[in-house]
């Protein structure tokens, strides 16, 4: 057929023929053939091409239109040039890579080969050929001579509707980059041979080894075994990893992590293929937590460690979504600082509140530590100093020494510039320095960190009050007392409590505060909640008092109706 003539009556008959030979061929291959009909305008393809593109149907007419809403915006001009090249008898050979688009609208490269047939005055009749996907993931891999993810994919589909239980266990070298940065990549593609060689030894004769990704391999098992038995398997491996190593005279350090999933564990899905899809990310997420707990271990999924990180992983997209829409969804609480004296109004301590899209309002507890972990914090930080000052600004209008105070985590103070961060806020605000509470909770980071007590003595320097809060709490109090020389200190309610309801601790805390004014310093006794607790608390003469008796923390707009002068209540 290479360059042969053809009368033209004849290729009516050929395109038909080549349609039939494309249906039989079909279903024994992965890969599209499709027969171009170029003067009567008629394309035909593979039948279960049209279950993955954006196609009609496997035969349709009006090609260059359909061909313009197939193809991705960005290629569709040099597959036009193609085609006119070999219209115009310039071409014999069409082959071209570019994408067309999936039925969910998503880009699929392709490479589309084919052969020109044409009558005998050599005008172009009809172009046969092959579409294969070019970005497929290979169903082998000839570096650790195992098949791939993409025949593991194959296999688990094919099994899923008669299966009532199989253990997956994925496998990944510790540290592997290292490997290749230290020793190069062909002694990398040695170490990811000789690991599956390992694995495969270890396995037996119902379970299937397949390399999925990099440096990690799956173990499917379908001899109904359980979690003691795959166990068993991975410390197997590991121990033949570590004689790995000492054969290797420890050339390279590396140990081997484990993830074990059970179907049974695995939600129900009326689509095999997004049973598969839980498979792979709860395999995923076991492997990611056997590393984060220590690396060189076994972790057993547990849906509901798997539910919370789920829920975690949520919490931070909502957050994200929220930063790039104004910080939609964030909100500040305040919550009075009153002076023991006279109970006039001293302050009042900025709390973030967060609420979802769905209406849903989180708890500081659940997502502050997701917003330090993903370093949102910064931002948000931002927000709140620029929010916090605003506020501030609006209740010195009728109460011109008052003070607003706001939370810093340690996050902050190591990876963002804190310092010149407040200097402007307090510059946009127009507020002096002296107007701002900065918190720091006590906890270990601040211990002998060199870089925080700069930020802090800057701070001072500019007049910024300094509060060390949840004194109490932690066993370093009085270090940082002397390290981080606060203006003010808070005493958490749970010191508070166990002063009310013994003896020794109310003796505890009246020393406290004894000593704490003997340096000069404020104290605030946070968590009072009742007429009799602020009694008791006052005895020992602190400074200020914050907490539910005078009020929970509410809104701005709230907060100052309820503090304004002209308001029935001024005060506590």
């Amino acid at each position: 057929m290479d360059n042969k003539k053809h009368k033209t009556e004849d290729f009516s008959q050929l395109f038909d023929m080549f349609c039939e030979i494309a249906d039989t061929f079909a279903p024994c291959m992965k890969d599209y053939l499709y027969v171009y009909n170029l003067t009567e305008d008629t394309y035909y393809i593979s039948e279960q091409a049209v279950d993955r593109f954006l196609l009609p149907s496997n035969l349709f007419q009006n090609v260059g239109d359909v061909l313009s809403v197939l193809t991705h915006p960005d290629d569709i001009d040099m597959l036009n040039e193609d085609i006119e090249l070999v219209m115009a008898g310039k071409k014999d050979f069409h082959n071209l890579e570019y994408r067309w688009l999936g039925r969910d609208g998503s880009p699929i490269w392709i490479n589309c080969r084919g052969r020109i047939l044409r009558d005998d005055n050599g005008k172009p009749q009809i172009m046969l050929g092959c579409i294969n996907e070019i970005g497929n993931k290979q169903k082998a891999d000839n570096i650790s001579g195992l098949l791939g993810e993409s025949a593991m994919h194959d296999m688990v589909i094919q099994q899923l509707p008669t299966l009532t239980n199989a253990m997956f266990l994925r496998v990944g070298i510790d540290d592997f980059k290292v490997i290749n940065e230290r020793h190069g990549m062909e002694y990398g593609n040695y170490i990811l041979r000789e690991v599956a060689s390992r694995i495969q030894n270890c396995a037996d004769s119902q379970q299937y080894v397949y390399r999925i990704v990099s440096d990690e391999f799956m173990v499917l098992d379908l001899s109904d075994s359980d979690y003691n038995k795959m166990n068993r398997l991975y410390h197997q491996i590991r121990s033949s990893v570590d004689e790995l190593v000492a054969s290797e005279q420890y050339k390279a350090l590396y140990t081997i992590s484990g993830g074990l999933v059970a179907l049974e564990d695995i939600k129900a899905s009326e689509s095999e293929y997004n049973r598969y899809s839980e498979i792979m990310k709860t395999s995923e997420f076991a492997l990611t937590e056997a590393k984060l707990r220590g690396k060189n271990q076994l972790y057993s999924f547990r849906p509901e460690e798997y539910t919370a990180f789920l829920r975690r992983r949520y919490i931070r997209s909502c957050m994200r979504k929220a930063l790039s829409d104004n910080f939609r969804g964030f909100d500040l609480h305040f919550q009075p600082i009153i002076m023991t004296s006279g109970e006039f109004l001293f302050a009042a301590e900025s709390l973030l509140r967060f609420e979802t899209p769905t209406g849903e309002k989180l708890s500081p507890l659940e997502f502050i530590p997701i917003l330090e972990e993903s370093g949102m914090i910064i931002p948000v930080g931002r927000w709140i100093l620029r929010n916090a000052l605003e506020m501030c600004k609006r209740c010195r209008e009728f109460y011109p020494e008052f003070m607003i105070s706001i939370n810093f985590s340690y996050i902050q103070l190591l990876k963002s510039p804190v310092y010149e961060d407040v200097m402007r806020a307090l510059n946009e605000a127009e507020l002096p320095p002296s107007c701002l509470i900065v918190e720091l909770t006590e906890s270990g980071h601040l211990e002998n960190s060199s870089a925080i007590q700069s930020v802090w003595q800057k701070l001072r320097a500019l007049g910024v009050n300094i509060a060390l809060d949840d004194f109490g709490t932690g066993y370093s109090n009085l270090i940082n007392i002397g390290n981080l020389r606060p203006n003010i200190v808070k005493i958490d309610r749970g010191f508070t409590i166990k002063a009310l309801h013994n003896k020794y601790e109310y003796e505890l805390l009246l020393h406290v505060i004894k000593m704490v004014h003997s340096i000069g310093l404020n104290l605030v006794v946070e968590g009072i909640e009742s007429r009799m607790e602020l009694m008791q608390i006052t005895a020992m003469n602190p400074d200020y008092i914050q907490g539910y008796y005078y009020s929970k923390p509410c809104p701005k707009e709230e907060f100052i109706r309820k503090y304004h002068p002209d308001s029935s209540r001024t005060s506590g």
